[in-house]
């Protein structure tokens, strides 16, 4: 079985996540140079700490993983709430601080929902792939991933929220759920949205709203890390600057260097080849984990593979978007290229149910959608 495992295994994702963490180890290790290489050093211990739990993934059958995750989703529930008692870091209630290093729970709590959703949807359809159309199904759907959105925006951590609505919304597309159903959504993200924005989200947020509208709008202050970064990436130009050779990055003129704008130290350092490289690595990768999604051999593995699609897409456009000023500042990581020891274990967990996943497939089975 193992042998079948390893052998069906696509190869292709294990290459890309290789050359991921490469050109994300030398970034951190020139953004590190001058404070005693700390967080270079923190990320090969949570590199160390991931592949062995990678492995045990890989081969412990995702059904089996899937039993069990109504248990991890309540365990998950209550590290979120009870994070929120935990002391601000930078204005959020988000890590637990163990000794010298930080866990992010929310983090952990974006692969255990994917799970427990993709095990629910997979179970109800059981009776019929119409079942996820169902109101009170597709109700009690929402809530599994409302409730631990709603805790994350309470810390405050909008990217990661969002993060779970993109990949709520691969899972649910995959699922067949009737297409009167995204119309509506649509049509009432249009309708909340200025609601949101002028009543709900805090003036930090509707600042870097402002910010990316018109980035001049506050160049020394909101402004300023985004205005540093486009510089950064246009200095770099087509070779770029040289390892340990960036002056935004090696003057301290880009921050935060080592998680939010790492792509940026790539631009300027490495240059457009080598960001450019990122970038195609990253469609490869999430190529790869939508057509795993597309040849699973059940529905539960197609859609934990949608899902995992979803946040890397996310995770992916939104911090290279942001660095290049396209798109707000969230302070949301680039996979398995940004410094962060609990988002590296959660990619690579994310990374070997795929692999899990593609060792056990045999058919497509994307359902028809219907009105």
């Amino acid at each position: 079985m193992w042998k079948r495992i390893i052998k069906n295994m696509d190869w292709g994702i294990v290459v890309c996540i290789a050359i991921l963490m490469t050109i994300g180890l030398v970034a951190l290790f020139s953004a590190t140079q001058g404070s005693g290489y700390e967080e270079f050093s923190k990320q090969l211990m949570w590199l160390g700490i991931s592949l062995p739990i990678t492995i045990l993934v890989i081969f412990i059958n995702y059904n089996t993983i899937a039993k069990v995750s109504p248990i991890l989703y309540i365990l998950m529930l209550i590290s979120l709430v009870a994070v929120l008692f935990t002391d601000p870091i930078n204005g959020a209630t988000s890590w637990f601080t163990i000794g010298s290093a930080s866990i992010q729970p929310a983090e952990f709590a974006k692969v255990i929902t994917i799970i427990v959703l993709s095990a629910y949807i997979a179970k109800i359809q059981q009776n019929g792939k119409d079942e996820v159309s169902r109101f009170f199904k597709l109700i009690k759907c929402l809530l599994i991933v409302v409730v631990p959105m709603l805790l994350i925006i309470k810390q405050p951590d909008y990217g990661t929220a969002i993060a779970f609505f993109v990949a709520t919304i691969a899972i649910l597309f995959v699922a067949g759920i009737k297409k009167r159903y995204i119309f509506t959504g649509i049509i009432l993200a249009i309708v909340l949205l200025p609601i949101l924005y002028f009543y709900v989200l805090p003036e930090h947020a509707k600042t870097r709203i402002e910010v990316f509208l018109n980035p001049d709008l506050d160049p020394r202050g909101a402004g300023y890390n985004v205005i540093q970064s486009k510089l950064a990436i246009g200095a770099g130009e087509f070779l770029g600057m040289g390892i340990l050779k960036g002056n935004q990055t090696q003057l301290g003129f880009l921050y935060p260097k080592t998680t939010d704008f790492i792509f940026a130290v790539i631009g300027e350092e490495m240059g457009f080849i080598i960001a450019a490289t990122v970038i195609i690595t990253y469609v490869i990768l999430i190529t790869k984990a939508i057509y795993i999604a597309k040849t699973s051999k059940d529905n539960l593995g197609s859609y934990i593979a949608a899902g995992i699609a979803g946040v890397f897409i996310f995770h992916m456009a939104e911090n290279i978007g942001m660095t290049m000023g396209l798109l707000p500042i969230t302070g949301v990581p680039l996979p398995f290229v940004s410094y962060g020891g609990s988002s590296l274990l959660t990619n690579f967990i994310m990374i070997g149910l795929l692999l899990n996943i593609s060792g056990r497939r045999q058919k497509a089975i994307f359902v028809d959608q219907s009105i």
